[in-house]
This record gives C-alpha cells, sequence and structure tokens, in this order.
C-alpha cells in the first residue's frame, strides 16, 4: 500500500493524521509494532509528532509498541530530549537505545565486485552488513522507520534506509558510506538521490532488508516558515516509492539558490538540538556551496559542548582537529586510528571546506579547544552583539555598518548553492 499527503503551500496536520490513523486501520493483524524514528539532533524533522500518535493510537488499541531512536554514532537521547521531541505520552520503559558497537547483529555481505562497480572502484573490499539486533528478533509485526527526507552530505538525500543502515546500523556499515560520500565529493553528492552511497544502500535493501525485515518508510518534507516547523509531504510505503515522492518535493521546497556568491554566511543552530561539532557542521555542509572562495562561514552555536558525539569521536577530533582532504588522505598511510575509523576521516575532511573560513562561537568550548580543531572562534555574545539574528529570517541582510551577509536561520532544514560557483 501508498499513502501520501502533499502540499507545497503546507499539509494540515488534520490531513495528515487522517493518513496515518487510515494507515493503521488497514492493520488490525499488528500486534507488536518498533517505532524507529530519529534522535533529537533530527528534532526539526517533523518525526516526534508522527512518532507520538503511532505509540497512542497503537497503544489504544492494545498494540505493544517500542521506540529506538535510530542514534547511528551520536549519544543516547536524555529523558528530557525525549520528552522535548515526542511529548510526555511514552513512558521511559518504551525507549530502546541503539549501540552501534554492541547491540548489532551481521545480516549479509555486499561482495567485493558489487563494491568494486558502485564506486567506480573506489572500494574494492565486501563489506559485512549489521543493524541492530532488535530488528531481526522477529517480535514485531511491523517495524515503522520514520524520518525526514533532505539534503545529506554523506547519502545526497537522507532519509529511507540510511535510517536503518546507518542510523541502528554498525559501524562497517557507517565507515563504508561515508567514505564513499566523502571521496565522491560534496559538491557532486549533495542534493542528489542517485549516487554510490545510495546504490550501496538500495543494495542491502533489495538482497537483505526485504527478505529479513517487516519495514515501512514514513518519511516527511519539512520547511521553516516564522519559526515554525511545517509539513509539506508526508508519504508511507513499503518499497521505494515514498522515499521517491519526498526526494521529488524536498528538491522543490528545500534547495535554495542564491543569486550571486556569499562571502560571508552566517548561521543560527538551535541550541536544544545541537551540542557537537559533529552534527552542528550541517551549518558547513549545506551552505559552503554558496560561498566564494575566500568567504566565511560563521556559526552561531550555543549549545555545542563538544567534537563527537561519542568519547572516540571526540577523542580523534580534538587530536586531529578538522583538516583538509589531501592532508588526511595523506595520514590514513600512517595514522592507524584514521586508516581504522574511516567514518571519522570523512568527518574531519567536510569540517574543513577548503578555501572558506569557518568560526564557531559557542562559550561551552573555550577559545583553545575550538582553535585547537582549526575553527576561527567567537564568543556568542560577541556574535549576538554582531549580529543579532534571534528574529531575523533567512535571507540576505545589510548589517548597520554596511557590509553585506547571507543569513541562515535553520541549515538542518535546507541546502543553499549559487549556480556556476562550483
Amino acid at each position: 500500500m501508498y499513502y501520501q499527503v502533499e502540499n507545497k503551500a503546507g499539509a494540515s496536520w488534520e490531513s495528515i493524521e487522517e493518513m496515518l490513523l487510515q494507515h493503521i486501520n488497514d492493520h488490525p493483524e499488528w500486534k507488536s509494532v518498533l517505532l524507529l524514528p530519529p534522535d533529537i539532533t533530527r528534532f526539526h524533522s517533523g518525526a516526534g509528532r508522527i512518532t507520538a500518535l503511532y505509540y497512542e493510537e497503537l497503544t489504544a488499541r492494545g498494540v505493544s509498541v517500542k521506540v529506538m531512536p535510530a542514534l547511528g554514532t551520536h549519544v543516547a537521547m536524555s529523558r528530557a530530549e525525549c520528552v522535548k521531541m515526542f511529548g510526555e505520552g511514552i513512558p521511559e520503559e518504551a525507549y530502546l537505545v541503539h549501540d552501534f558497537r554492541r547491540s548489532i547483529t551481521e545480516i549479509g555481505t555486499v561482495p567485493a565486485g558489487v563494491m568494486e562497480k558502485i564506486s567506480d572502484g573506489l572500494f574494492t573490499e565486501e563489506v559485512h552488513v549489521s543493524v541492530n539486533r532488535e530488528l531481526l528478533s522477529g517480535k514485531y509485526d511491523a517495524i515503522l522507520s520514520i524520518g525526514q527526507v533532505i539534503s545529506h552530505e554523506i547519502a545526497g538525500m537522507a532519509g529511507y534506509t540510511k535510517n536503518i543502515l546507518v542510523g541502528c546500523g554498525g559501524g562497517e556499515m557507517i565507515n563504508v558510506s561515508h567514505f564513499l560520500g566523502v571521496f565522491y565529493g560534496l559538491e557532486r553528492l549533495l542534493g542528489v538521490d542517485h549516487n554510490p552511497v545510495r546504490d550501496l544502500f538500495d543494495y542491502v535493501q533489495v538482497n537483505m532488508l526485504d527478505e529479513q525485515i517487516p519495514l515501512t518508510f514514513i518519511q516527511t518534507v519539512m520547511l521553516q516558515e516564522n519559526g515554525e516547523d511545517t509539513y509539506r509531504g508526508v508519504y508511507i510505503s513499503r518499497d521505494r516509492r515514498a522515499y521517491n515522492h519526498a526526494v521529488e518535493l524536498c528538491q522543490q521546497v528545500n534547495f535554495n539558490y542564491v543569486e550571486k556568491p556569499v562571502h560571508k554566511c552566517v548561521v543560527w543552530m538551535d541550541p536544544e538540538s545541537y551540542h557537537s561539532t559533529w552534527v552542528t557542521n550541517k551549518a558547513i555542509y549545506r551552505t559552503q556551496l554558496a560561498v566564494e572562495p575566500g568567504g566565511q562561514i560563521i556559526i552561531i552555536a550555543p549549545g555545542v559542548r563538544m567534537f563527537g558525539e561519542n568519547d572516540l569521536a571526540d577523542g580523534i577530533i580534538r587530536r586531529y582537529g578538522y583538516l583538509p582532504r589531501e592532508r588526511v588522505l595523506e595520514m590514513r598511510k600512517t595514522e592507524k586510528t584514521l586508516a581504522e575509523n574511516l567514518s571519522m576521516a570523512g568527518h574531519l575532511i567536510h569540517g574543513a571546506p577548503e578555501g572558506i573560513r569557518v568560526t564557531y562561537c559557542t562559550d561551552r568550548l573555550s577559545r583553545e579547544e575550538v582553535e585547537g580543531a582549526n575553527f576561527a572562534y567567537m564568543s556568542v555574545e560577541e556574535a549576538l552583539a554582531k549580529y543579532p539574528c534571534e528574529d531575523w529570517k533567512t535571507g540576505w541582510k545589510t548589517l548597520e555598518d554596511g557590509e553585506e551577509i547571507y543569513f541562515v536561520r535553520n541549515a538542518a532544514l535546507g541546502m543553499w548553492r549559487c549556480k556556476g560557483l562550483y
């Protein structure tokens, strides 16, 4: 079955609720369901409200429901974060925690020949595929993967099987997919559906997931207007259709083209959702293709208090800092830590856009820590004095001193590019 609500001007929650209830009504056989939403770093995905509705409606009908946020390598959500994202209606005991190191089971192998073909020779080894063992437990009549489709620096477009193979997957797939995405190139990959990473995910979906896991995908397309997250489309299917239609709409409503290169881009990142540079660097990925060589990206991120989302990632970033592609490629030959953690190598590269200066504005990391990671530093107080952006909307701004900047309210809900620049 396939369901959709779509409206470029804004889909009402009432119409979405009606569709979700119809989806539930069409499956009276469900006795046990697992929900796989994103974590707090995707707070603006619209997935929280949808997850809460499924939980409330299903449990009211006597269905046993568990919720496992697709953490990937991120830290587990606190109770306060769960309440913020999903509401108070889901009790603490209903949540499960994904651990990409210890809670996984291998489901198959992608042959070396397939990897060589989809990567154009970039990767020539077989890849072992693992997912959280809860998905394979046989306990659930349905597993609902809920998430936003938006441009993504590794997969081209977020959503669909990325939520399973990275969000609920093991370290090997996380490492290999990041390696493929980074070395394929951000300028070729960002906002593009079909690419080596997606080809890898699609191969696993057809050859492993379809046979072993009762998955259904609920995909959202979101836009932020007047400070409010608004739904543009919600799609449901067991196959790729929901993702395909969400990609098409996302490319129409979330892609932003500036008419001239940006010299200085100022980005505000919600302090309640963004606590690490690992996630907050979306402010770089989503805007750098609009910023001219020699330009700047200034990230005002009061909530950033760490570099990595786990101890290993945080330690690696503190040790090496964010570095250019060629430097990381050379270091992989001699640094075992990077060779064994390809996803980290990719993140180090993505945090150092060539020819663009990045400034982090946070008070929860010191100047020494920020500059040690190869960023410039500015305090939040200084940043807000110069860029009083609390009430600004996304777009061009001329400051009192005559300087022109481009401001982005929430980089997680879009992609910005200047045609012909890269």
